[in-house]
């Protein structure tokens, strides 16, 4: 039993090391990547690693950067000009495909549209996705049934659970569902109210509904006559395609 165990551990200790170097050598090259991004130019690069006490006893900064270029001086990882140069453009590069990519996940990309409130959501999308901004969305309008019904709907949260695509492209219309911050059905009096992963639902406020952002804390005010609330906007729109619609937006800042 003894032996066994001693063979395992013979045989993982090697591939454990030479994994564990492999993750921090991919980890330096890409924070080294990043750092070429920041300088414009070799001499900036260079120019960054001189110390004031270099300067103080050699008082020549060309001198100064030749000697980091030489490896005698600096406080970073020693890079010829030809190796700046050519790992910025590969960082630049990699930095502009993951954007491009990024952009076309984007339901809204490459999309004309009309109407001011699928306008709006094409202009909170990334955002959205991103988590930078959640943003609720109020919609009153009839069903399909020719019922009034109205709710608040989690942007963010919709965009992670559902193509937009159709919503988009006009194939489908966005609106409220019993399983959203909130529904109401105003013909057969059904209410519901649900928290989202953005945001809790308080109810019983005396102030009336508000939501409460569960990243940072802040209340979300959706009452049209009092103010919104920290970070918080109201924009009401005129859409074409509902009867009411007003998009609150929320700026994130997570809390210590």
């Amino acid at each position: 039993m003894y032996v066994a165990t001693a063979t395992i551990s013979d045989r993982f200790v090697p591939w454990f090391i030479d994994v564990k170097e492999k993750m921090e050598e991919t980890s330096s090259v890409a924070a080294l990547d990043s750092t070429v991004l920041q300088f414009n130019t070799y001499e900036d690069f260079l120019q960054s690693q001189i110390s004031a006490l270099d300067l103080y006893y050699l008082e020549d900064e060309e001198m100064a950067r030749q000697l980091v270029e030489l490896g005698y001086r600096g406080s970073g990882e020693v890079l010829k000009r030809e190796e700046f140069d050519a790992r910025k453009a590969a960082a630049q590069a990699s930095r502009l495909s993951s954007r491009s990519q990024h952009k076309k996940t984007l339901a809204s990309a490459g999309r004309e549209l009309k109407d001011n409130f699928l306008k709006a959501l094409a202009e909170r999308e990334e955002a959205n996705r991103s988590g930078e901004m959640t943003s609720i969305i109020f919609i009153r309008d009839r069903n399909a049934l020719g019922q009034e019904i109205s709710g608040y709907i989690d942007y963010a949260h919709r965009l992670q659970s559902e193509e937009f695509e159709a919503y988009f492209s006009g194939k489908k219309r966005l609106m409220p569902r019993h399983t959203d911050l909130s529904f109401y059905n105003w013909k057969t009096q059904r209410s519901t109210a649900n928290a989202s992963p953005n945001y809790q639902v308080i109810s019983n406020d005396p102030a009336g509904m508000l939501f409460k952002n569960k990243r940072d804390r802040k209340i979300l005010n959706v009452d049209p006559l009092a103010a919104p609330g920290d970070s918080s906007s109201r924009t009401p729109l005129q859409s074409a395609l509902y009867a009411h619609v007003v998009v609150y937006d929320h700026i994130s800042r997570r809390t210590a």
